[in-house]
């Protein structure tokens, strides 16, 4: 994980960061983290709007502040990804979140999407009532979207993760134990999602939003040098 860290005023963003970062998921899913929360707000509808006017795309929006708990979280996936009936409450096994989210999304007159964007709002909430629970969530969505892309033959749905919080959501992405960078292990055994991928470990990039909108261009070029340098490794 690249954790970028930036600690200038915010000041007017640059026109067409939204695409800029934009350009980030193309290879990670993103934690956005500010201590205000007009900050958060505003960049939570700006990335959102941005997303969703994408031609190809689908936006799964999660109300963090709705969705503390797992009961809660998995009302929110079902009404935002339809499945044959409803979602069970746990994230493995049938009818899980894992199950949910790995389903291509069909909407009537349009070809198969080739996007889908999970945007969270205030993580935080989760990650202070039970930080485990929001580990094994965004192992899961970390490890479908990689097992898409690098271990299924069906269609590519690209999946990508945008969270956006405060200063918990910061602290759990310091944390190297926590799923943004490793995935996740119950044994001593090698974890499911990097032996079914191949992947070292989940492709999350972290960053202050007031760096993220001063300069989105370096942003995106940085992340993308440091893929490159982890694949020449």
């Amino acid at each position: 994980m690249e954790v970028l860290r930036g600690h200038s005023a915010l000041g007017t963003p640059v026109r067409g960061w939204q695409a800029e970062l934009t350009r980030l998921l193309d290879e990670h899913h993103l934690a956005a983290w500010s201590s205000q929360p007009g900050e958060r707000a505003s960049f939570a509808a700006g990335i959102a709007s941005f997303l969703a006017g994408l031609a190809d795309a689908q936006v799964v929006p999660i109300y963090g502040r709705s969705a503390a708990d797992l009961e809660s979280l998995c009302y929110q996936i079902e009404r935002s990804i339809p499945g044959e009936g409803p979602m069970r409450r746990r994230i493995d096994g049938p009818s899980g979140i894992v199950s949910r989210l790995r389903k291509q999304p069909e909407i009537p007159g349009r070809s198969p999407l080739r996007h889908r964007f999970i945007v969270w709002h205030d993580p935080d909430e989760m990650i202070v009532r039970d930080a485990a629970l929001f580990g094994r969530v965004a192992d899961a969505i970390a490890g479908v979207a990689a097992e898409a892309e690098y271990a299924s033959d069906d269609l590519l749905l690209i999946t990508r993760a945008v969270y956006i919080g405060g200063a918990p959501l910061r602290e759990y992405a310091d944390d190297q134990s926590g799923q943004f960078n490793r995935w996740l292990s119950d044994t001593t055994e090698e974890p499911f999602w990097r032996a079914v991928t191949g992947i070292e470990h989940p492709p999350v990039l972290v960053g202050q939003i007031s760096a993220l909108l001063e300069d989105p261009e370096s942003v995106a070029h940085e992340a993308l040098m440091a893929t490159l340098d982890a694949l020449v490794l």
